[in-house]
């Protein structure tokens, strides 16, 4: 660390995390426990091709009907177990796969016509499904992700600040502070799978751009949610003992708490029950330990890079939760940054005042902690071994998005950026090309807006909007070749998009979002 931060961080936390958690009713059990033998068995024998699909097949009667069915059937010699579970399942479609624009449809029209394809009504409880109702209308990013997904939905929601969409936007605002008012956090996405992990925390950012549309009374109409989503995140840091961690927290040797990705689970994920296991067995460590990072890694979102991982390129060396993450603790500035124009939005300048302390604390500490002198450029930072990581990634822009970095800091980030992570068609999440689909050579649209709009913030201009145009440029080739807007591009003009867990998907929610604010809506 090249400066120490304030002494009274860790003490501000302390006083401002709050007592425990309210009591929360008992979480729905995922597939994986309500089908046990079945889930497992259903997995192994690869009756699906992608893991997924099973962990959101709907059932057809209740699950304990299906269980004595199963285990009843189980013993014969003709036993079909597809069959089975075809008969005692509905196995979703994704009906987006096969949608195409129309011949000479332009880009915006195109993302336009999506976003009914997209849309989702308010949800009607299935018992033993995996599915979390929500109250409201909702986009899905598309493909084989059928179900709201957190931090997706902030980029996603970029593209529906039009006054024809604005409702939708507001329905999916509505429905992360009922996920918090429900289960205290927000899971990854709706599925009782998700629900022992969150997301990068964009609620904040979700409550500051509505507000900035509509004024500080949207601050306080979700200030309760937003302390709620910081204790969850916060849980635990009182009782912390320097160089230890709970759950999402740390507390480094020098006092200062700071947050990691964590999972409260240490199981293979449902939606990759069989890459998971795969990944344990190569690995010679204990099996829940890859686990935990593995399910811990799927909560940043880069699920996955090499950015996780001890060598740079094999999964099963995967160390996630030994890594304080630049991104998530620029984040959780901004949720305090947020609760602090909620309580002023309340008339209480005191809460006001305390929260915009802790925000400042926060910023001191993250320019102390992550700020790499090497690099010149926001790293992770390893706090077991007390050191940066090398790794020169996006997320490092992160501190430039929130206003977070120094004016000097920024104009490193921006050069070591164009020697780095710049290339022809947008940036690239790290340099290394390790076959994970978070690195090279493949360009996400969240890292992308993030990048260009935390460059333009610090006067940047002339290298983000040479980003911008690259992205444009190639998103529109892809739409223009194969009618369709999908996950993730390839940015050096030389394939498609490639690497990692599922095949690239189409949609593509957050891609629709960022491309329609730099695309359509006109970039600045």
């Amino acid at each position: 660390m090249n400066r120490k931060p304030g002494i009274f961080f860790a003490w501000a936390l302390w006083l401002l995390s709050g007592a425990a958690l309210a009591a929360q009713a008992p979480a729905p059990q995922p597939p994986s426990i309500i089908y046990g033998e079945l889930f497992d068995a259903v997995q192994r024998a690869r009756i699906f091709s992608d893991s997924k699909t099973f962990a959101d097949a709907t059932p057809k009667d209740s699950p304990q009907a299906i269980m004595a069915a199963y285990r009843q059937a189980r013993g014969s010699a003709d036993f079909d177990l597809r069959a089975f579970v075809t008969g005692h399942f509905t196995v979703p479609e994704t009906a987006e796969s096969t949608y195409r624009s129309k011949p000479g449809e332009d880009v915006c029209t195109h993302i336009t016509s999506l976003w009914p394809v997209l849309t989702r009504q308010p949800d009607r409880p299935v018992a033993g499904s995996s599915l979390l109702p929500l109250p409201h209308r909702y986009v899905v990013p598309g493909g084989r992700f059928q179900e709201i997904y957190y931090w997706d939905s902030y980029f996603t929601m970029l593209g529906l600040e039009g006054p024809e969409q604005r409702g939708l936007a507001a329905d999916m605002l509505a429905n992360f502070a009922h996920l918090i008012d429900t289960y205290g956090h927000i899971p990854n996405g709706n599925r009782t799978y998700y629900l022992s992990r969150s997301q990068p925390p964009f609620f904040a950012a979700m409550v500051a751009r509505a507000a900035a549309r509509e004024g500080d009374a949207v601050y306080a109409r979700y200030l309760p949610q937003l302390l709620r989503e910081h204790q969850f995140w916060m849980e635990g840091a009182e009782r912390l003992a320097p160089g230890s961690a709970h759950r999402r927290v740390v507390r480094l040797r020098n006092g200062v708490v700071l947050n990691r990705y964590w999972d409260d689970r240490s199981t293979p994920r449902e939606e990759a029950y069989r890459e998971d296991i795969e990944t344990a067995v190569k690995s010679k460590r204990p099996a829940a330990e890859v686990y935990r990072n593995l399910r811990a890694t799927a909560e940043s979102g880069w699920d996955f890079s090499s950015r996780w991982l001890a060598d740079g390129h094999t999964l099963s060396t995967i160390r996630t939760i030994d890594l304080l993450p630049v991104d998530l603790n620029s984040l959780l500035y901004e949720l305090e940054r947020v609760i602090s124009q909620g309580h002023a939005a309340k008339q209480d300048a005191a809460g006001a005042q305390r929260w915009a302390e802790l925000a400042k604390q926060r910023a001191q500490a993250i320019r102390a902690v992550f700020w790499n002198e090497k690099r010149h450029m926001f790293t992770d930072y390893l706090w077991r071994e007390e050191k940066l990581a090398t790794p020169v990634t996006l997320a490092g822009l992160y501190p430039l998005y929130f206003g977070v970095a120094e004016t000097e800091q920024a104009h490193q980030t921006a050069a070591a950026l164009r020697l780095s992570l710049l290339r022809p068609e947008g940036v690239v999440p790290a340099a290394v090309v390790s076959g994970e689909q978070w690195d090279a050579p493949n360009g996400w649209a969240p890292l992308v807006w993030l990048t260009i709009e935390g460059l333009r913030r610090y006067g940047e201009h002339e290298l983000a909007e040479a980003i911008a145009l690259g992205w444009r440029r190639e998103n529109v080739e892809v739409f223009k070749r194969t009618g369709k807007l999908t996950e993730k591009y390839d940015v050096t003009g030389e394939d498609d998009a490639r690497g990692g867990e599922y095949p690239n998907q189409d949609g593509f929610g957050w891609t629709n979002g960022v491309l329609w604010q730099l695309e359509c809506a006109g970039a600045r």
